[in-house]
């Protein structure tokens, strides 16, 4: 996250956005989404993978611990942030600082953000219905609804399969996840697509 982050900073780019690398990531969708936000304004949008905050226990400069709450996106579901808000993150996110402030918590990437943007900087989390996780039923996502998706994911629950419901030229032993065929019925163009 602290490359990526830095990666982001050394661009001219507007948003950042972290998915984990086995999602799908709806391009269309997650710029229609990132498009109704204003461009100057400090946005931390994402799906929390908690139906509460987390509480950690920060670390102090005198050896001592404190206990802190914090909403923060799963990475599992993808999360974004405003340049305006990373712009706000550098004292605690640029090079090692992201590190350090990540064992100041004791806690992952994802849990590290939403530290730092809710408790240092004040800024509260957007929750998006649009950003999906492998935590939660995918089934109840409808095919109509898919263009309007940020994110999809897919995982085991159960010992099942946990992914969209959606209908193609694809089986379901080709295509687990559903992606492939999430992708062609969006861009039925792509070379690959039936």
């Amino acid at each position: 996250m602290s490359a990526e982050y830095d990666h982001f900073m050394a661009s001219d780019k507007r948003w950042l956005c972290h998915v984990d690398d086995d999602n799908y990531v709806n391009g269309e969708g997650l710029r229609a989404l990132l498009a109704s936000f204003p461009q100057d304004g400090s946005f931390y949008v994402g799906k929390p993978s908690l139906d509460r905050p987390i509480t950690a226990h920060e670390l102090l400069e005198d050896n001592t611990t404190r206990e802190v709450s914090f909403w923060f996106a799963t990475g599992g579901a993808g999360f974004c942030l405003s340049r305006r808000l990373a712009e706000r993150m550098l004292p605690w996110a640029r090079g090692v600082r992201f590190q350090q402030t990540s064992a100041r918590i004791r806690l992952p990437d994802d849990c590290t953000v939403g530290f730092i943007v809710e408790r240092r900087l004040g800024v509260s989390l957007v929750q998006s219905l649009l950003f999906h996780s492998h935590l939660e039923n995918l089934l109840l996502l409808t095919p109509a609804s898919i263009p309007w998706q940020a994110t999809l994911s897919y995982g085991m629950i159960e010992n099942k399969i946990n992914s969209i419901e959606l209908k193609g030229a694809f089986s379901k032993e080709d295509d687990p996840s559903r992606f492939k065929t999430v992708h062609c019925r969006l861009y039925p163009l792509t070379s690959w697509c039936p």
